[in-house]
């Protein structure tokens, strides 16, 4: 049972590292450092090691001894055909327990068996929600028993009030000394972007958009190599993340947003920071503008 426990918590985890190979972010023969990836996912290294070997268990990573895991395949096989895709009854519940907590009718502590009781799910159902949930750093395990929901954004001025904060930080990032973003790295979102533009849009669950969006952003501004701004970002990607998923269901706007985004890859990629910050803050600015429009959707 506890080999399975364990288990239970590596698979969400293997699964977003797989979109990420699959989006072309991790290519063929990237070392996965285990520090780097719970960096990046904001989880404890004890996750990521077991969520590393799955995906060796499954041929998308190789082990070499002493060394650590390497990424094997440039174009993995999708979540659903290794196994690794999230039951659609856990998916439902995901989201109806997020919706609840953003309409406040949820208590700011609960009971696994609450939760059970409340949304109908098994033990192991529900191990996979809160896995998710925690990862995402939305609610916390307590110290004595329950689980206790962290703050996160639950009004539309609330969400606003970040895009303000980043327009005055992500341009900024772009200009500090010595900024640079490596050839790997625009080319892996410059791929990520072609991918929407080509379909994925449309096809793309709320949460993958959401994090092909954050992927893109951290990126750019990690190119700084400021960890402030980085560190600072990466908090209003996590409090923001429930909002971001409402927005989702108006999808128009997306297809501009990937234009701009592959226009600032443009503009870096050549090596013209002042540019690419100024086509950064228009972006963010539109985003800002595109938000009244979406108001409706984003009130609980």
């Amino acid at each position: 049972m506890a080999g399975s426990g364990r288990r239970d918590l590596a698979t969400p985890l293997a699964a977003r590292i797989l979109d990420q190979i699959r989006e072309g972010h991790l290519g063929a023969g990237t070392h996965l450092r285990s520090q780097d990836i719970a960096t990046r996912f904001g989880v404890s290294r004890f996750p990521v090691g077991q969520a590393l070997q799955l995906l060796a268990e499954k041929g998308v990573l190789s082990h070499e001894r002493n060394r650590g895991y390497f990424v094997a395949q440039e174009t993995p096989p999708s979540g659903e055909a290794l196994g690794l895709a999230e039951p659609d009854g856990v998916t439902k519940a995901y989201f109806r327990i997020a919706d609840d907590h953003l309409r406040g009718r949820l208590s700011e502590q609960v009971t696994e068996s609450d939760l059970r009781d409340s949304y109908g799910l098994t033990r192991a159902e529900l191990n996979a929600v809160l896995t998710r949930i925690s990862q995402e750093g939305w609610a916390e395990r307590r110290a004595g028993y329950g689980w206790s929901f962290t703050p996160v954004l639950t009004t539309p001025e609330s969400l606003e009030q970040t895009y303000r904060l980043r327009l005055a930080l992500e341009p900024a990032a772009l200009l500090e000394p010595g900024y640079h973003l490596s050839p790997e790295s625009i080319a892996a979102c410059r791929a990520a972007e072609l991918r929407l533009l080509d379909g994925a849009i449309e096809t793309d669950s709320a949460d993958m958009l959401h994090e092909r969006g954050v992927r893109f952003h951290e990126t750019i501004v990690a190119g700084s190599g400021n960890p402030f701004f980085l560190e600072t970002i990466r908090r209003i990607n996590r409090i923001r993340r429930l909002l971001s998923y409402r927005s989702m269901l108006d999808r128009k706007r997306y297809r501009r947003q990937c234009e701009e985004h592959l226009a600032i890859l443009d503009s870096l990629a050549a090596g013209r920071q002042q540019e690419a910050a100024e086509r950064l803050r228009q972006h963010l600015s539109h985003t800002i503008e595109n938000l009244s429009s979406i108001r409706p959707l984003l009130t609980p």
